[in-house]
């Protein structure tokens, strides 16, 4: 009989398992959907099984370690989750039989059910003490009324054995189970802290990055206004004002991709032509292409038509990122080679070039804050890259041979 209260016991420790499992996805994969109903696995699951597999003593009356999930359940999870166990509970019970024991039950917890929502509000601001004290006296009373209604009520004679074992795993499995359910939730706690720290953590380099990169170019262009005021020939007044006109654009240009990545949802969704945005991509980049001697290879029939959801602009933005950070790793020549595939309603555009290529190290920071691979770079392209494609609901990845070249892979749910 104590080997089966102690197989109870361990369905109790199964949920809380499984309730830690939950939490440690849930960071991992940052799914914020599991947060509302995530509290009531623990106490739901290990109560249905104990019923489902009690230690049943005599006719009328089944005895398990219901009472550690329902006591606990309804004290961390309040009046709802309390009110949904005890209509659990008490469903359980009258299909299992409707005898003694579930007047008892229906009574019994009823009452207990009352005090442990009452009591809720309270025992989450107590100290971890007070609440093992509280969950653990909580269990002894509803044991005590078990025990009375049983004896005094129903004239039921219990081994004293029995009861003595009965109460001690009860009260140990209460004691575990709310050390626990503590440590978990302290552990989860600990982990929401640490995704808000990498957040903070993300925002400070992208602050430095942002001030850094657009200081030069308004520190160059402020440097070239001054000039204009000397006397110099008009040929010269008119290269200074180009040059600060550039460097301007350039510091509009750093903002504007920033603006992309802290902002990645699309605006406006449009029905894009695969192909004609990537043959506008590669007219716009064929001049940079030109000096520095690469060559653009991307050929496709006319039967090769693919459309996908997402906007414009942003998706030709992404791809002159894309094709520039290829052309600019090839330092000679080379040749960038674009294809694409289709399977099982995905397309796949592979960008290859010829470059000095990345180590796997390289390869897992891509997409981070302030991170490039070139002396000049503010990783700013490859982060907003990153959010274009994530927002069309697509994936990048990315295969490199370090001094052999680069393949970026682009991975899009087609439309039609």
């Amino acid at each position: 009989m104590t080997k089966d209260l102690l197989v109870n016991f361990l369905f109790i420790l199964l949920s809380l398992f499984l309730v830690q499992m939950l939490y440690m996805i849930k960071y991992t994969y940052r799914m914020k959907e599991l947060k509302g109903w995530i509290l009531g696995i623990f106490p739901v699951v290990s109560l249905v099984l104990c019923m489902l597999f009690p230690v049943a003593i005599e006719t009328g009356f089944v005895w398990d370690l219901r009472w550690i999930p329902f006591i606990l359940g309804g004290l961390y999870g309040g009046y709802r989750l309390g009110l949904f166990l005890l209509v659990l509970v008490l469903c359980i019970r009258y299909f299992q039989g409707i005898d003694v024991g579930f007047y008892i039950a229906v009574i019994n917890f009823s009452f207990i059910g009352f005090v442990v929502c009452t009591l809720s509000k309270y025992y989450l601001q107590m100290k971890l003490k007070q609440k093992i004290m509280l969950s653990c006296s909580m269990s002894i009373l509803s044991l005590i009324f078990s025990l009375l209604f049983a004896k005094l009520v129903f004239e039921t004679n219990l081994d004293l054995t029995f009861w003595l074992h009965y109460i001690t795993i009860h009260i140990v499995g209460m004691f575990i189970s709310t050390l626990l359910w503590e440590i978990i939730t302290i552990n989860f706690n600990v982990l929401q802290r640490l995704v808000k720290t990498e957040k903070l953590q993300m925002v400070s380099h992208l602050a430095a990055s942002i001030s850094h990169e657009v200081r030069n170019p308004l520190t160059v262009s402020r440097g070239f206004i001054q000039m204009l005021a000397n006397d110099i020939s008009p040929q010269t007044r008119k290269d200074y004002a180009a040059i600060a006109l550039q460097e301007l654009d350039r510091a509009t240009e750093i903002i504007n991709d920033y603006l992309t990545f802290a902002k990645p949802a699309l605006e406006k969704l449009e029905t894009i032509n695969v192909n004609e945005e990537i043959q506008h991509a590669i007219n716009v980049i064929t001049p940079l292409a030109t000096m520095n001697n690469v060559q653009i290879q991307f050929s496709f029939t006319n039967q090769d038509q693919y459309f996908v959801k997402g906007e414009r602009k942003k998706f030709q933005q992404c791809l002159i990122n894309i094709f520039k950070n290829g052309i600019e790793s090839m330092e000679n020549k080379g040749k960038l080679n674009i294809q694409q595939s289709y399977k099982n309603s995905i397309l796949k555009i592979d960008i290859e070039d010829e470059g000095t290529g990345m180590t796997q190290e390289q390869i897992d920071r891509l997409g981070e804050p302030y991170f490039s691979t070139k002396e000049k770079g503010t990783g700013l392209g490859m982060m907003v890259s990153y959010s274009i494609i994530k927002g069309m609901n697509g994936s990048i990845s990315v295969t490199s041979e370090y001094g052999k070249g680069t393949c970026f892979s682009i991975m899009l749910p087609v439309n039609q």
